[in-house]
């Protein structure tokens, strides 16, 4: 089996980002692979600074490693209001294994213990296939922003049942 797509060997568990995780978060963000090439312009400068992770609702998938210590594996962000999910990184390293579905899974909790009942997502071009995979419905397009984003999106809607 090859190690893309080999379960989750390590314990994972999530937990609330904090401020001392910012400088990672955005290592993450700007290091992705699915941001080479033409889509780089989108991470170039992008910064995931304390101040975002204390407005926002931050969390982050960490991963035992084998000196003990805990490695960022992934994370994602959930805006309230309106009801977004923001971001959604996994390390190049370890998509395939879960983690991204972990961090859905447990972003649909957050969602649901908020009152929510729907999330958007506006998705990276290449991730369209894994929304599909872990149940959002496409709703329609984001439209190119040059210069930031000179690409249209495909916008996704997560329905969040009631517990």
């Amino acid at each position: 089996m090859s190690s893309r797509t080999s379960p989750i060997s390590q314990t994972v568990t999530v937990r609330r980002a904090v401020a001392r995780d910012a400088k990672r978060l955005t290592r993450l963000v700007r290091g992705s692979g699915a941001y080479q090439g033409k889509y780089e312009v989108a991470v170039a400068d992008y910064r995931i600074g304390p101040d975002y992770i204390e407005a926002h609702r931050a969390f982050v998938a960490v991963g035992a490693d084998e000196h003990g210590g805990g490695r960022v594996l992934g994370f994602y962000s959930l805006i309230l209001a309106p009801a977004e999910l923001d971001l959604l990184f996994v390390a190049d390293e370890v998509q395939g294994r879960g983690i991204g579905r972990l961090l859905v899974a447990h972003m649909q909790s957050q969602a649901r213990a908020a009152g929510l009942d729907r999330v958007k997502v506006v998705s990276h071009v290449t991730a369209e296939d894994f929304y599909h995979r872990v149940g959002a419905v496409r709703t329609g397009t984001a439209f190119a922003n040059p210069p930031a984003v000179p690409w249209d999106r495909p916008e996704f809607e997560f329905r969040i049942p009631s517990g």
